[in-house]
């Protein structure tokens, strides 16, 4: 039972391993301000932890436009952000060589993410991890987002792991809410801002280029 390969470490994807939080509120703004909808910044902080549906259905809400369904906005959204990853520099120093030295430490690696399943192999590839990763699970599949926990119960399932015997590494509250509810150890990763403290977590790291592979061996032992 103490074999590494029956641990996990699983991956927030937007923040986590690659830097998207502009790429989004750049699509969010173009797509919704095309159909009138008055982006505000206090508002883009609110549907940061949502799902791309939650994020339209609470536009709609605010500014209800016509004749274009939610599911076309919603892609619209997608299909934005899919090509700013593929045409922007959003890429988050250290990330590929820690998750390789988490695989040398066979650990199963895993991806669980409130972003539609359509963007996770773009970013995989992006940033040359895709074989890296043993499974992967967007909450388009869920019922509900985080920081409802039901995205790491199902990684954990797809893995083969039991909750407890999973690490975490998050950047929102949200996630690591829910990862906590899923019985599972959670790091909060700041990439840097030393500012931001998570309470919720068991441990932080700052930046993917420190050594804090240590830290996850020892919380999985």
């Amino acid at each position: 039972m103490n074999r590494k390969d029956n641990k996990a470490v699983i991956f927030d994807m937007d923040g986590v391993i690659i830097d998207t939080e502009n790429i989004w509120k750049q699509a969010e703004e173009e797509v919704f301000s095309s159909l009138g909808v008055k982006v505000s910044e206090a508002y883009t902080k609110i549907t940061q932890s949502m799902t791309t549906a939650e994020v339209t259905q609470f536009w709609y809400e605010k500014f209800p436009w016509q004749q274009t369904s939610l599911q076309e906005v919603e892609q619209r959204v997608v299909s934005r952000v899919v090509e700013l990853i593929q045409s922007e520099t959003c890429l988050i120093k250290g990330v590929k060589v820690f998750i390789e030295r988490l695989k040398s430490e066979n650990y199963k690696i895993g991806l669980a993410t409130n972003s539609p399943y359509a963007i996770i192999p773009i970013v995989l590839e992006k940033l040359k991890i895709t074989h890296l990763f043993d499974t992967v699970s967007s909450a388009e599949f869920e019922k509900n987002g985080k920081p409802d926990p039901a995205i790491y119960i199902t990684t954990a399932k797809k893995l083969g792991v039991k909750p407890k015997n999973c690490f975490v590494i998050e950047d929102s509250y949200s996630g690591m809410l829910a990862a906590k509810n899923a019985g599972m150890s959670v790091a909060a990763f700041t990439n840097g801002n030393r500012n931001v403290t998570f309470e919720i977590a068991d441990c932080s790291i700052n930046s993917f280029e420190e050594d804090k592979v240590t830290i996850i061996i020892q919380f999985l032992r």
